[in-house]
């Protein structure tokens, strides 16, 4: 797995993960923002790495090679790992099983796994995918159609397309089923990590379910409402915000 570093002077790390159908370059109009403060790690994850034909694999194991990547090169403690969407689930698998501490675990629109029966979660994903594989064949315009309640802009969307058409099918199938079906310790590991769990205005029924399993396993979770950005909107539309937020935490 590549991984992307700025500011490597800085003593606070920070290891920022990217949702799915983009890639590390999700981060680029934060990196100017908090490279001076922090050491940032930005990792390409695997099946979205224009620099690697590997396949994603799923949550668990990027989460562990990650965990694997911190201790052999020595970090001695992460300030936070921040992760949107499928990156939230892999910033929690990371705080599960930390190897070195980490003091804040940032879930910005986080899934987490659906209590539902296996066969039903299947058909999800099953949805998901297919919906990708259209937007993949159809490209901007029905892309434009699917997030059409968001504020992206055709560039943005043109990105989105791009990206899709480097996804194999057999990373955009694992990624959501994956997502939908990780494996959280149980009982959930005691951790000193401080939790948040961060979701856009107008997001709330889309996110109801995720805020109810952390509310339930995490209750320490710190919870934070963003502006109407749509789902993983943050980084992309309002990049001096999330600079903001991730400072106040120091």
């Amino acid at each position: 797995m590549n991984i992307h570093e700025f500011g490597k002077e800085n003593k606070e790390t920070l290891l920022l993960i990217h949702p799915s159908i983009v890639k590390w370059d999700y981060f680029d109009y934060v990196v100017p923002l908090l490279e001076k403060k922090y050491h940032l790690l930005i990792p390409a994850l695997p099946g979205y790495d224009s620099e690697d034909d590997s396949d994603f694999t799923s949550v668990e194991q990027i989460a562990r090679d990650l965990n694997d990547w911190l201790k052999v090169k020595g970090c001695t403690e992460l300030f936070a790992v921040y992760g949107c969407s499928m990156g939230g689930s892999i910033a929690l698998m990371v705080a599960l099983g930390q190897r070195i501490p980490i003091r804040h675990c940032i879930m910005d629109g986080g899934i987490t796994p659906y209590q539902l029966p296996w066969i039903v979660t299947r058909l999800i994903a099953l949805k998901d995918y297919l919906m990708m594989m259209l937007g993949r064949a159809g490209g901007v315009a029905l892309l434009e159609k699917a997030f059409a309640t968001d504020n992206y802009s055709k560039e943005d969307l043109q990105y989105v397309a791009d990206v899709l058409k480097h996804c194999s099918r057999k990373t955009l199938w694992r990624t959501f089923d994956s997502c939908n079906n990780y494996k959280v310790p149980d009982p959930v590991p005691k951790l000193e990590t401080q939790m948040h769990y961060w979701y856009a205005k107008g997001e709330e029924t889309e996110r109801k379910l995720d805020i109810r399993y952390i509310e339930r396993k995490f209750p320490q979770t710190v919870f934070e409402i963003l502006p109407e950005l749509g789902h993983g909107g943050l980084a992309l539309l309002k990049p001096e915000l999330f600079a903001e937020m991730i400072c106040k935490l120091s």
